[in-house]
């Protein structure tokens, strides 16, 4: 299947957050092109941000695979979930919805709960959810988006392995979605970058204490990949060309990212743990 081309981006706007049904062109998510081999039969897997972008990739992806999925998502994002659930459906999957905002502790444990509740346990966890908003300058930054964007980014990550370690255990796997940011941060995205940053060492860490339960913990780190997280957080003008600055000269398709995700959550790593990889068009991870 020929996917859109990613290499001249036009510039575009969206209100916060974004819907998939207005990006220009339109992303990939492995609707048409990801064909299924049985790679993930059974399992049962919780993705948070899962309504549109990389985690809808990861929800189609899982599912074709063989996985039952549960998708969190904010309740401004419920058409794009709905349309998520619907492409999972068409595969003969199972989508679960849960509408949430996860910057506090009680809603994290909640949805871990009823994750559980709805697929009948649990195997994989996909801490995708992420949220962001540039500006030029560092004293542009609110006080209260920076503490957003921590408490989305990172605390919740860190509530939904606490609350799910032993439900995981043993035979688990978390992914974490970090960044590129991580490694080669933009001063426009100060505090999203340092959240990313946070999160290769929380994985480092959890990796080293929850492989004595069997359970192993790994992340992801997205270069510029084409989601309405982009036109929605970004003036036109930062959109336009996204992407044609990697080695590969564009932005990635969501599908293209997923790959990393079917392949953590599989037998394939079952001795992959506390690593990062790098779905970057070519720009360096390490």
């Amino acid at each position: 299947m020929t996917r859109a081309d990613l290499s001249s981006l036009p510039g575009q706007h969206q209100d916060w957050p974004g819907t998939v049904a207005d990006l220009d062109p339109q992303p990939d998510h492995g609707e048409q092109s990801w064909t299924g081999r049985d790679r993930l039969p059974g399992r049962r897997a919780l993705i948070t941000g899962g309504d549109s972008g990389i985690g809808r990739a990861v929800a189609l992806t899982f599912a074709k695979e063989g996985a039952a999925v549960a998708v969190a998502h904010l309740p401004q994002e419920q058409a794009d979930a709905e349309r998520t659930r619907q492409l999972v459906e068409e595969t003969g999957g199972t989508c679960h919805l849960f509408a949430v905002d996860l910057r506090d502790r009680e809603t994290n444990e909640q949805v871990a709960r009823d994750a559980v509740e709805a697929l009948g346990g649990l195997d994989v966890l996909v801490a995708n959810a992420a949220y962001q908003m540039t500006h030029d300058l560092l004293e542009e930054f609110p006080p209260e988006q920076v503490e957003r964007t921590f408490a989305t980014n990172v605390f919740s990550p860190f509530w939904l392995v606490r609350a799910l370690a032993d439900e995981l255990s043993p035979g688990g796997s978390v992914i974490v979605t970090t960044s590129i940011q991580a490694y080669s941060p933009s001063d426009h995205l100060l505090d999203y970058a340092a959240t990313k940053a946070a999160l290769n060492n929380l994985v480092v860490n959890l990796a080293a204490e929850l492989g004595q339960r069997g359970v192993r913990v790994n992340a992801v780190a997205p270069g510029p990949i084409w989601t309405p997280l982009i036109p929605s957080t970004m003036a036109a003008h930062k959109v336009e060309g996204f992407g044609s600055d990697t080695p590969l000269g564009r932005a990635g398709h969501p599908v293209e990212v997923a790959a990393a995700y079917v392949f953590l959550a599989s037998d394939e790593a079952s001795y992959v743990s506390g690593t990062v990889l790098g779905v970057t068009g070519g720009k360096p991870v390490f």
